[in-house]
């Protein structure tokens, strides 16, 4: 019988396409994952791999075995985790990806009833505006928006992704008015630029009959933080567009107003996003739950939603 460490060196590893890339994931060494594949061909007696000095190949048996193990080894794990809880309650170290405005101002308040209930869970959040890779990074949970669902990966909705045109009381009462679209081209823009791929996205707004225009603003800067962007705002440099989750504070206390309130931009929804298992370790689900039920609590759902 296999030891489940050699199945997993195997997996990681072809997850990660490299022995080290899946011994930094586990905490071993190079070494002694390769060696952990090696012993699994052996006992096997097929080769998994293909090697060289630049790359690691799956070979045609390695692809079935892949295929055949990597669910068993998932729910196999989780079932380990689970049955060795603290006291029958969830436990472990709770690795999530998520923003850093949002995971400051939404997500990170949850902690203290959190941990209230389960102690021996051990967070370790990772704020970055990037999406993540949960399957090779090794993350239990991910929250953000726009991301394309890979495979293995499934994701609850917790709030549209909507974003909204913001600017300053004193910028809108000293420039034209701005009623429709079409009047934005005379008006300074204070562009983001999207962390993952360097450029400015070309969003279009919509209205609530569907209908789309163009943001056409002067660009007369370009940042690459929506939290800066509203500080420029803030300072009547000109109109910036940002989420609803970044709009939100500045909306309430009036320091920041909408321009163009009818209309909008919908960039899809934001989630959580979870490994799909038939067992989910307990130390995720709970979270997951968590999350999702303070968003349908406090109506956060709906205070991200721009129409």
């Amino acid at each position: 019988m296999e030891s489940l460490i050699s199945i997993e060196c195997f997996v990681r590893s072809a997850e990660a396409g490299s022995f080290a890339a899946a011994a930094r994931r586990m905490g071993l060494t190079p070494a002694a994952v390769s060696k952990n594949v090696a012993r699994l061909e052996t006992n096997l007696g097929v080769r998994l791999f293909q090697r060289s000095t630049r790359s690691l190949a799956l070979t045609e048996a390695g692809e079935r075995f892949l295929d055949e193990a990597s669910g068993g080894l998932a729910s196999l794990q989780s079932a380990i985790a689970n049955l060795a809880s603290a006291d029958g309650q969830p436990s472990g170290v709770l690795k999530v990806s998520m923003g850093l405005m949002f995971g400051r101002d939404y997500i990170l308040p949850l902690l203290p009833d959190f941990l209230g209930r389960y102690p021996a869970i051990r967070p370790d959040w990772h704020f970055d505006n990037r999406q993540v890779d949960l399957i090779a990074e090794g993350f239990d949970a991910a929250i953000g928006g726009g991301f394309e669902l890979p495979p293995g990966v499934v994701a609850r909705k917790l709030s549209p992704a909507h974003m909204v045109l913001l600017a300053s009381p004193a910028y809108l009462a000293a420039h034209p008015p701005i009623r429709y679209p079409s009047d934005l081209p005379s008006h300074d823009g204070l562009r983001i630029r999207s962390p993952q791929t360097g450029r400015v996205r070309p969003w279009p707004l919509v209205n609530r009959q569907y209908v789309q225009a163009p943001i056409a603003l002067k660009e007369r800067m370009t940042l690459s933080d929506p939290e800066a962007a509203c500080v420029a705002a803030l300072m009547g440099l000109g109109i910036t567009l940002v989420s609803m989750q970044h709009a939100l504070p500045y909306l309430e206390d009036g320091r920041l107003v909408r321009v163009l309130p009818e209309w909008y931009v919908d960039a899809g929804n934001t989630a959580i996003y979870y490994a799909a298992q038939k067992l989910l370790p307990a130390k995720t689900r709970v979270f997951v739950e968590c999350v999702v039920e303070h968003f349908r609590e406090t109506g956060l759902g709906q205070r991200f939603s721009a129409i």
